[in-house]
């Protein structure tokens, strides 16, 4: 038995900036998403117009809000490049947070464990000095044994960022604004690869 509970909530990528100042690496590999394979995480990019895309980072169940925009902001540095630009301009953004609840019944509880075990029941006795033989039978009143269900909550966030890129001066400066080798610098060292 699963009941599964998500919660989409739309923000904005309000730590861009402080993705910059770092962060833990503690979720899926920097690489591009694969169809198909949207749980592996990765990024991905549209061509929206001649200096304009669109890019987007999707995490996976153990990647923090934090290293999803650090890895958007990285592939955005990387795309500039690529294109031959100097430096782009995040112009809008937006970032999509799932929450998911799983519960479900252990397998093997069924209440008795009877299909798995035959007969078997866990069941002890014991002595006290002072109290005597006694019997311990798990389904009786004790909280080690009363929960059979296994209850998770699991977060998953995708950032997208639509950029504009350009070569020579930088655009009026502000917290948008980025030098794409700058970024690649700084991030580099925090970027996960797959292995080969």
């Amino acid at each position: 038995m699963r009941a599964i509970r998500k919660l989409t909530v739309l923000g904005g990528l309000s730590a861009v900036a402080l993705a910059l100042a770092g962060c833990a690496t503690t979720g899926p590999y920097y690489q591009p998403l694969e169809a198909g394979h949207a749980s592996r995480g990765g990024y991905s990019e549209i061509r929206l117009g001649e200096d304009r895309f669109e890019v987007t980072f999707v995490g996976n169940r153990l990647t923090s809000r934090e290293q999803v925009e650090t890895y958007l902001l990285y592939r955005a540095a990387e795309l500039t490049l690529q294109q031959g630009q100097d430096w782009f301009v995040i112009e809008q953004q937006g970032m999509e947070h799932t929450v998911e609840r799983e519960t479900w019944v252990d397998p093997r509880y069924s209440p008795w464990f009877a299909r798995d075990y035959g007969y078997w029941r866990p069941y002890w006795r014991y002595y006290g000095p002072t109290i005597g033989w006694r019997s311990w039978y798990p389904y009786g009143r004790d909280p080690f044994w009363a929960d059979h269900i296994d209850d998770r909550t699991v977060e998953r966030f995708e950032a997208k960022a639509n950029i504009r890129m350009g070569n020579g001066p930088l655009p009026k400066s502000g917290p948008g604004v980025f030098v794409a080798r700058e970024v690649i610098e700084r991030l580099g060292p925090r970027i996960q690869r797959p292995k080969p």
